[in-house]
């Protein structure tokens, strides 16, 4: 360590070295790549639990909102539309104040994200299920005497597991930044626990000596994001072979223009 600099690690790019391949942290000699590797479990962790999270509670305000009525279904899409109205980062920031901090952070962080992103699937939901519930093997299900919850979970939900499947791949990379943001406002995993989000955060101090700080968490975020949104088009498109046909149409129209 260079004593003179504060601690910056000797050598460029974080003091790269045969035992070191990614360099090593400013100040307390933690190897870069271990951190970047616990943080990644951390992070998609985090983000992949949100998305279940959200999916259940959006799937099912979603189902009650459209088999619950006109007056229900009114009542629950403009409390859905509150939902997608709250500042996500404002209020997650508040909670955590408010949590014991003995509390599990990565579960926290779950659960905030979680339950405060769940409008969008519930939205999708309900619109789906409307444009499902005046379908003829809806109807014969309800003459065949079967309650609401019965044609939710027998004739709605086996038809919507494809376009829940789909959103919720697709909601992935929006978790990975929120859960990236707040641990970045320091209200995320707390230390020695990495998150790629806290590393960027704690990199503020050490960016003008060595750019490698920020560039590292900050490119694998990146990719990550990158990688889980053209996975998310990839289900879309292996669930909804119409919506791939087009794509498709649509890509020799403009080659032949």
């Amino acid at each position: 360590m260079d004593s003179a600099r504060g601690g910056v690690p000797l050598g460029s790019f974080g003091g790269i070295s045969a035992d070191h391949w990614l360099g090593v942290e400013p100040g307390t000699g933690r190897d870069l790549l271990t951190r970047l590797l616990y943080g990644a479990r951390i992070s998609l962790l985090v983000a992949l639990g949100a998305v279940v999270v959200q999916t259940l509670v959006g799937v099912g305000v979603g189902l009650a909102a459209a088999l619950g009525g006109r007056f229900t279904g009114q009542l629950v899409g403009r409390f859905t539309d509150v939902m997608i109205a709250l500042p996500m980062l404002v209020i997650g920031i508040a909670l955590t104040a408010v949590v014991p901090p003995d509390f599990p952070r990565p579960l926290l962080l779950i659960l905030i994200i979680g339950l405060l992103d769940w409008g969008g699937t519930a939205r999708m939901v309900r619109a789906q299920a409307l444009a499902l519930h005046g379908l003829d093997f809806v109807d014969a299900a309800r003459l065949a005497g079967r309650g609401r919850l019965g044609i939710a979970r027998r004739e709605l939900l086996p038809s919507l597991a494809a376009p829940v499947i789909t959103y919720a791949a697709i909601k992935v990379p929006t978790a990975i930044v929120a859960e990236a943001s707040l641990s970045f406002l320091g209200v995320g995993v707390k230390p020695p626990t990495p998150s790629w989000g806290q590393m960027l955060s704690s990199a503020q101090t050490w960016f003008r000596a060595d750019p490698a700080y920020v560039l590292l968490p900050a490119g694998l975020l990146f990719v990550t994001v990158l990688a889980s949104t053209v996975l998310g088009d990839a289900v879309r498109t292996a669930l909804d072979p119409r919506e791939g046909s087009r794509l498709r149409v649509g890509t020799r129209k403009e080659r032949t223009a």
